[in-house]
């Protein structure tokens, strides 16, 4: 299956404002998708039986840098079956300077190895996922301050009183 027939599937099921814009001049074609709709977008990718994207690859945070003050999560989908590959991703701008983190939904419910992804996500560049089930660290530890994939991120000099 075609990207283009994959993009014609989602407008057909959900109208062409779900798709925010195509980056084309990457090596993998992506659809930059609404975050209110990624899960929706997913849970239909993988259900059609025209698509059939059975596996996620890998779920990625991305701190796109503090000039631009956006996030993003990107998405690398595979139907086994198919042999198909798709790209998708997801931007938010968020305000560095609030409490709150940028917030996009889980897709969890879809894929059971996103909440893995979605914790290492939130983990190392402070992105929460929204209807996550155990959203919490899972690589450092629960104290730890910041988000070390952040592009504004200060490492702390000392932790529990051993030098970082």
């Amino acid at each position: 299956m075609s990207f283009e027939e994959i993009k014609d599937i989602l407008i057909e099921k959900f109208g062409a404002e779900v798709i925010v814009r195509e980056e084309l001049h990457v090596n993998q074609p992506t659809l930059v998708i609404l975050p209110e709709k990624i899960a929706e977008v997913c849970l239909e990718l993988r259900n059609n039986e025209k698509t059939y994207f059975d596996y996620l690859d890998c779920l990625s945070g991305i701190d796109y840098g503090v000039e631009e003050n956006m996030f993003g999560v990107a998405y690398h989908l595979t139907s086994i079956p198919y042999k198909h590959k798709l790209a998708l991703k997801v931007v938010r701008y968020h305000d560095r300077s609030r409490e709150e983190l940028p917030s996009i939904p889980s897709v969890s419910s879809v894929w059971r190895t996103a909440e893995w992804h979605e914790r290492e996500a939130f983990d190392l560049v402070g992105i929460h996922f929204e209807n996550h089930p155990d959203l919490r660290r899972v690589l450092l530890p629960d104290d730890w301050e910041g988000y070390p994939l952040r592009k504004d991120y200060k490492a702390q000099e000392y932790y529990h009183g051993i030098k970082v």
